[in-house]
């Protein structure tokens, strides 16, 4: 088994040379970042003079966007260097010029230079980030050189805001970073960065007093470069840990730190883990806590398991990666040595033996094996201190429950009559076998005791095996005499190797056993999260939580979770809706405390429950409370860590509920703010401008009636009259908009003629419609409709005024009805610029105007919003287009026609 190890230390690892014989094959061009902690170290220019150090070697190098940002030393460097000219893209009125890559494409030269990787490109480009460009021009076969700072990492971007209190809003994928095929870290001193600035060679003079007023403090930019440097020696970190695997090569390489610590069942492995943590902060390494699973694993006490089991768990708590491996060799020094070279881990932490020495000479010392064969690894032997572990313990706060079984005499019986039946077949067999075949049979029931019932079973049958075969088969038989001394000795290794043969058997069987009951929670935990995944709302998931974990653990179970600053029940299994005082006093203190309260735990233990906390990274987020029909403590140790993983699972479950509810919050708060920004800004316009026409107009006939003639005073009345209808209108419109949110909308429908409606809204905005010629095309003997005349003429008259606004005067607007099967068409057509593309699913929206040439028009942007929903309200749709003929916008309304009509238009 050394060799097998050993050999497996050679062999390099699959997973590095699936790796390396990706990047070899494939087609894709490489990738070289020019990684900056700031603006100004010289990213740009570094990358332009490797450009030109390619291009003398024969490269094709050409350059796609480059950022010199007035720089004259970067600007320089652009000479002798092919330049493919920028894009012209029109976005609102301006030309933006972009990096044009199709035509790089096109070119396909062997290298791109391609700055700014973290850039927003303009609307209408291909992709809307620079990145993407880069990776389609990887894909292509084509090598790029790029550049960005630190802060626009992604996972780095909240580290980043926190130091410079500046949220960067253009960020890079960590997988664009990762993919990079090299990466050179640009780096200049602060004080360098800031003396460049000074003079004038970041930034304009005025923009860069301000730079150095907040984010290129001394300060900042010291972070940012440990930043810098501590994500590039990650990068290199992994690059060199794929080298090493990929070639088999042993470790540890000192390059970098890594620290694993063993753990085990010893009370002192908290001390351990500890100093683990002390040791990584000061040498600023990741570490990792391994824990081996051997064959006397499985013999543990349930304490030592517990114990084990918060072991890992501090470690997670305290930062470490936790892992449990099964043995592979015969020593458990060489799995720890096999994963510590694997990994390059460069220090071992272990815990000091306190085995005497006659155990350590005849069973070995890891300790010792890990020493001697560390090799260049260091090895840290702690003697830990015991007040750690019996602080994790009393932290826990709760007692378990002894698992106990009920004697079963079922097995003991059936062990006998195994027996039983192996004599009757032996004494059968004897005159034609001879006794030498005789324990063969009697080992086949012993086995099958142990095989079926375990451990304490076949030893019984082991025991009465030995006596039946000493009774009946060796002479003088019917005696447990023994005359023969060689009869003694084969006596004596029978029994020998029945005991041997039936505890091998019983370990193999509670192996299975433990391996179906792992696979089967396992089950069950896939399945619970299977089932969380899939669940949005809050109360399936506390339902799904409670079924399961009664289900698992055989308990009654209810979960609280906080409200009004109050903890309350939200659900339970069996269902539950009040606790007793004892038991809210207790849940109410688990909470408050974040620890265990109730039955079997140190505070509170009258109660009938015992409540836990229900905790994620962000601290607890409610409490479940559990309970049987025994006495005394509740859960067991498995059964407690098995809680934990349930509750673990939930809790992740309802913070994710959590955060779904606050984005549609924050979505909610965002929309609100949007619309009372709309209306706002709607009625600073549409309210003011009347109202000052009225009251214009009132004050002049007021001050100087004496003076005006009768026809500047019918002007100044009719300005009056006009604006306040205008008015009006836009309360209403608002009116009638607060109705449809309210749900206040309920139409009073009843036949009507079509052709009726319509005269009527012509005839009510005959001033709006003054400046244009109306034409009507209506279908004749169009049926009968069932709609609420006032809304329906409100609708008219709505479109009739928007397309009076948006359409020149003297233009046409078309009114046109006919039948379409079973509904009735009606549109409106005029002769304006028509509606932008872009606006087409926008223009039904509240306080939405859309915008033509180079303003908006007045309106509140109410009219078709208010227009969608009472046709809707008539079951009816409205839709908004273009025309085809010539330019101009057209507005479909479609109303059901009535089912009684179109049967008597069938009938007949």
């Amino acid at each position: 088994m050394a060799m097998t190890t050993r050999d497996s230390e050679q062999r390099p690892s699959p997973d590095a040379l699936l790796e390396a014989v990706r990047r070899e094959e494939s087609q894709g061009g490489r990738l070289k970042i020019f990684l900056g902690a700031a603006p100004g170290v010289g990213k740009t220019y570094e990358m332009l003079q490797s450009a030109h150090a390619r291009r003398k070697s024969g490269i094709d190098v050409v350059i796609g966007a480059v950022e010199t940002h007035g720089r004259l030393e970067t600007q320089a460097l652009l000479d002798g260097l092919d330049i493919l000219p920028r894009k012209r893209l029109e976005y609102r009125g301006q030309y933006l010029e972009e990096m044009d890559l199709d035509a790089l494409l096109a070119r396909k030269p062997q290298l791109a230079i391609v700055d700014e990787l973290a850039h927003t490109n303009a609307p209408g480009s291909r992709h809307p980030k620079r990145y993407l460009d880069v990776e389609e021009l990887l894909n292509n076969g084509i090598d790029v050189y790029t550049a960005v700072n630190i802060q626009h990492i992604e996972s780095l971007n909240d580290v980043v805001a926190q130091i410079t209190r500046v949220r960067v809003r253009e960020t890079v994928p960590d997988s664009v970073f990762d993919l990079a095929d090299a990466i050179e870290l640009v780096d200049l001193t602060p004080d360098d960065l800031i003396q460049r600035l000074k003079e004038g060679k970041v930034y304009v003079p005025k923009q860069a007093e301000r730079a150095l007023e907040h984010y290129f403090s001394p300060g900042n930019l010291t972070a940012l470069r440990e930043l810098a440097l501590r994500r590039t020696a990650e990068r290199v970190d992994e690059q060199l840990l794929n080298h090493m695997q990929a070639n088999a090569i042993p470790g540890p390489w000192a390059a970098g730190e890594r620290i694993l610590v063993c753990l085990s069942e010893d009370p002192r492995t908290a001390g351990l883990i500890r100093y683990t943590k002390r040791l990584a902060d000061r040498l600023h390494a990741p570490w990792t806590a391994i824990c081996i699973e051997t064959r006397r694993s499985l013999q543990l006490t349930q304490t030592e398991r517990d114990r084990l089991a918060d072991m890992l768990r501090l470690a997670e708590t305290l930062g470490g990666e936790t892992l449990t491996i099964p043995a592979v060799g015969r020593r458990i020094a060489d799995d720890v040595l096999s994963f510590a070279r694997a990994n390059n881990v460069t220090q071992i932490v272990v815990g000091k033996s306190n085995r005497s020495w006659w155990f350590e000479l005849a069973r070995g010392s890891v300790v010792h094996e890990l020493v001697r064969a560390a090799g260049n690894i260091s090895v840290h032997v702690i003697a830990g201190d015991k007040l750690d572990a019996d602080a994790v313990s009393a932290a826990r706060g709760i007692r378990a429950a002894e698992p106990s079984e009920p004697f079963k005499p079922l097995p003991y019986a059936m062990s006998l009559m195994f027996v039983a039946i192996a004599l009757g077949i032996s004494i059968l067999i004897r005159p034609f076998f001879g006794i030498e075949n005789v324990d063969l049979v009697f080992l086949t029931g012993v086995i099958a005791a142990a095989v079926r019932f375990g451990l304490l079973p076949s030893l019984l049958a082991s025991i009465a095996a030995s006596l039946c075969y000493n009774y009946f088969f060796l002479p003088p038989i019917y005696t447990f005499t023994i005359a023969d001394p060689t009869n003694i000795a084969a006596f004596f290794f029978f029994m020998l190797l029945a005991f041997l043969v039936s505890n091998v058997a019983a370990r193999v069987r509670s192996q299975a056993v433990a391996a179906t009951e792992r696979a089967r929670t396992t089950e069950y935990l896939y399945s619970f999260s299977r089932k969380l995944a899939g669940t949005a709302a809050l109360d399936d998931v506390l339902w799904a939580t409670a079924y399961q974990t009664a289900l698992m653990l055989k308990v009654r179970v209810v979960l609280l979770l906080p409200e009004d600053s109050l903890i309350t029940v939200k659900t339970g299994y069996p269902p539950e809706d009040e606790l007793d005082q004892a038991d809210l006093a207790a849940a109410n203190w688990a909470w408050s405390n974040d620890r265990p309260a109730g039955r079997g735990s140190d505070t509170l233990p009258g109660a009938k429950r015992l409540f836990l906390p229900i905790r994620t990274g962000r601290g607890p987020i409610g409490v479940v409370g559990i309970d049987d029909d025994r006495s005394g403590p509740i859960l067991t140790p498995d059964q407690r860590r098995l809680l934990d993983a349930l509750m673990d699972q939930a809790a992740l479950a309802i913070e994710r509920v959590h955060l779904v509810e606050d984005v549609d919050r924050a979505k909610r708060t965002v929309e609100t703010d949007r619309l009372r920004s709309a209306l706002l800004t709607s009625i600073s316009h549409d309210l003011k401008t009347p109202l000052s026409s009225v009251l214009g107009s009132a004050s002049a006939l007021r001050d100087f009636s004496t003076k005006l003639n009768d026809s500047e005073k019918a002007d100044l009345l009719g300005t009056i009259i006009d604006e306040s209808e205008r008015l009006n209108r836009f309360i209403a419109n608002l009116l009638d908009m607060t109705k449809l949110e309210s749900g206040a909308v309920a139409p009073n429908s009843a036949l009507h003629d079509l052709s009726d409606i319509i005269g009527s809204a012509l005839r009510r905005a005959s001033k709006i419609l003054a400046q244009h010629r109306v034409e009507l095309a209506l279908q004749p003997d169009l049926p009968m409709l069932e709609l609420d005349a006032v809304l329906f003429e409100q609708v008219l008259f709505n479109l009739l005024d928007n397309a009076a606004k948006y359409a020149p005067a003297g233009s046409l607007i078309e009114v046109r009805s006919w039948r379409d099967s079973d509904t009735v068409c009606l549109q409106i057509l005029d002769e304006g610029p028509g509606i932008p593309p872009d606006d087409l699913s926008k223009v039904f929206d509240k306080f939405y105007r859309a915008q033509k040439g180079d303003h908006v028009r007045a309106g509140t942007g109410l009219g078709l919003a208010i227009s969608r929903g009472f046709v809707e309200a008539m079951h009816g749709t409205i839709t908004a287009g273009n025309r085809n003929d010539r330019s101009g916008a057209v507005l479909t309304i479609r109303l059901p026609i009535p089912k009684t009509k179109t049967k008597l238009d069938t009938a007949a």
